[in-house]
């Protein structure tokens, strides 16, 4: 970023050299003056910034204008966590960022005008960090009562399946045996399925090198195939991303359960975007990766209501009155076993599904070398 618009004195000429975002404002809430770090967190230049209110470069609450307010006019410190703003202007909301906020008033010989020292903290990493540790416990509990709701179908699946295959011997009209070959087919289906649930989850995967667009693709084509005529799809992806290893029919299934129940929520009148990019250094289940995809889900639906949001990947929890409430939860329990993420971020006409996958989720850990 380019240096910032007024180089101040020690020790104000210091404050370029923190990694905290520093701001200091006049008693107008104008910036006075940013650090590099505040120019990288707010996208701006110093020079962009110079002179400019709080409000127009950053939405925030009114609790925390508002705290401001009260330390400019009682000269005190206030400190607030977990602050949420976005950049840019109200009428123009950008990305939303999670803050530590700390404001303190001050005079500075140095600089007469500047009444408050804003200092930002951004605390984005460590509530993914405590989000995912929160998402490893709940889905080990969905896994234990997937689990144990399998092996209660698995067994009255075995007796549907023998009185179809009586029933056919008893019939005399070949054309009526059509019908039990349904309901054994079916209940055939559903005992590879209970299976497949029940199973080591490791041992299920079909592992494969394979390109995460083409699942993209695939989705693609199905949800076009439902919604023909109103729903709008498109692509922005990283064409050179390279191929990952993962189960390519458990890969469709976690997008295509996600993108159907976008569909569902827009009643097919609405735009879908496919996102691809890369993400490297990351931290995932644990386990540091040289480099992951990540794939969005993006959606201009109605949203997901609030009371919705924290247990939507719960078993049997749905937004629609017709729902399981079981295809967000295996579509996480899927993605846990590839060792990746799912997180989601949603308001009225935005709704954004991120997984973020490990290039390869099998490969051993890497292991320190003796001294």
């Amino acid at each position: 970023m380019a240096t910032s618009q007024k180089a101040f004195p020690p020790p104000l000429g210091g404050l370029d050299y923190l990694a905290s975002a520093i701001l200091l404002l006049d008693a107008e809430y104008r910036i006075c003056y940013a650090n590099s770090a505040a120019e990288n967190l707010l996208e701006a230049t110093g020079r962009a910034l110079s002179r400019r209110p709080l409000r127009d470069v950053m939405d925030h609450s009114a609790t925390l204008q508002q705290a401001l307010g009260k330390a400019l006019a009682n000269n005190w410190s206030y400190t607030g966590q977990n602050v949420e703003i976005r950049r840019g202007k109200p009428t123009a909301r950008g990305e939303t960022l999670h803050l530590n906020c700390t404001v303190t008033p001050m005079q500075s010989p140095d600089a007469p005008e500047v009444c408050m020292l804003m200092e930002l903290q951004p605390i984005d990493q460590q509530l993914r960090a405590s989000r995912e540790e929160r998402l490893i416990e709940q889905q080990q509990a969905s896994r234990e009562l997937i689990r144990n709701l399998a092996h209660e179908i698995k067994n009255p699946l075995g007796g549907i399946r023998g009185a179809a295959q009586l029933l056919e011997h008893e019939l005399n009209n070949p054309a009526l045996r059509e019908y039990t070959q349904v309901i054994i087919q079916e209940a055939d289906r559903l005992q590879d399925l209970m299976q497949r649930l029940l199973s080591p989850h490791r041992a299920t995967l079909q592992a494969q090198r394979m390109s995460v667009h083409e699942a993209l693709e695939r989705v693609g084509s199905l949800l076009k195939l439902e919604f023909p005529e109103t729903l709008s799809i498109l692509r922005d992806y990283d064409a050179s991303l390279p191929d990952l290893t993962a189960d390519r029919e458990q890969l469709i299934q976690v997008f295509l359960n996600i993108a159907r129940n976008a569909a569902q929520a827009m009643a097919g009148k609405g735009e879908i975007i496919f996102r691809s990019r890369s993400a490297r250094q990351v931290t995932l289940a644990r386990r540091r990766f040289r480099l992951a995809i990540d794939v969005a889900i993006i959606d201009n639906g109605p949203g997901i209501a609030d009371d919705l949001r924290e247990r939507m990947f719960y078993p049997l929890v749905s937004g629609r009155p017709d729902g399981t409430g079981l295809g967000l939860t295996l579509a996480q329990s899927f993605v846990q076993q590839h060792q990746g993420t799912i997180e989601c971020e949603s308001r009225p006409g935005h709704t954004v599904f991120l997984i973020r996958l490990p290039l390869n989720p099998f490969e051993p850990a890497p292991t320190e070398s003796p001294q």
